[in-house]
């Protein structure tokens, strides 16, 4: 028999089954929009400041700047090679002005005054771009490929360890070193060195380079400023060729990036 409940006594409620509540659209369903300013592959956290934008406008230009001159990097080294040491400073063009200078087409104090400009235009950039953003900004002038990363990490590292008497050397050999000279710009700018040392000592890695080069153009002399005319006659394809080997790169960076 089953119990009855006496007088005065409540019931127990009934059991109910749990009520299936439907997802809160707002919840995990639909995540919160992701802030597009959070991008580890930008040099600054949150959203950029103006001085950020300029910067990072100034290094694009550069790179557009080079890409403009491509067309002519290959007519110019074998008829006006210091026009094209100006321009670009390129190996090649430092190499042919020194030769035109030893077989009496100029003068070798000009080539190496001319390498100031044409290697050292854009380097006061990437100074300010390491004093504005600091290490992470190695990143970004260490490449897409995990190889890079991995190497500028190191280099953080090495920079961290051994403290800004580091950058001293460093900005002298840079254009000795198998390290993207502008890494070693930022570093700079990064670790508070101030802008007219900076430009100093990036002078006399500049020379240093610029003179490394001249001497050798002025041993080969008449052979090389033959082999530069050359390829000046064959300016035009040789220029497409360099742009065809530019865009490959990219597209092959592109590619191992995704």
């Amino acid at each position: 028999m089953s119990e009855q409940p006496t007088a005065g006594e409540v019931p127990a409620p009934a059991a109910q089954a749990p009520v299936e509540t439907a997802p809160d659209p707002l919840g995990e369903a639909y995540p919160a929009e992701r802030d597009p300013w959070s991008d580890p592959r930008l040099p600054w956290e949150g959203r950029p400041r103006r001085i950020d934008i300029a910067c990072w406008a100034a290094i694009t230009l550069s790179g557009l700047y080079y890409l403009a001159i491509l067309p002519w990097r290959a007519s110019l080294v074998g008829t006006h090679p210091v026009i094209s040491e100006l321009l670009n400073g390129s190996t090649e063009a430092i190499v042919s002005a020194a030769a035109f200078a030893r077989v009496g087409r100029g003068s070798i104090a000009v080539v190496l005054l001319a390498s100031i400009p044409g290697l050292m235009k854009f380097d006061l950039i990437y100074w300010w771009a390491g004093r504005l953003w600091g290490e992470r900004v190695v990143n970004l002038f260490a490449g897409n490929s995990k190889r890079q990363q991995r190497r500028g990490a190191k280099f953080v590292t090495r920079v961290n360890r051994w403290g800004r008497g580091f950058t001293w050397p460093a900005i002298v050999i840079s254009p000795f070193l198998p390290i993207p000279n502008a890494i070693i710009y930022a570093v700079a700018g990064w670790t508070g060195m101030r802008w007219l040392t900076f430009l100093i000592l990036d002078a006399i890695g500049t020379l240093a380079w610029a003179g490394m080069l001249s001497g050798l153009g002025w041993t080969l002399g008449q052979p090389a400023v033959s082999v530069a005319q050359k390829v000046s006659s064959y300016g035009l394809w040789v220029a497409i060729a360099i742009v065809i080997l530019v865009v490959a790169g990219q597209i092959r960076g592109a590619r191992s990036q995704r």
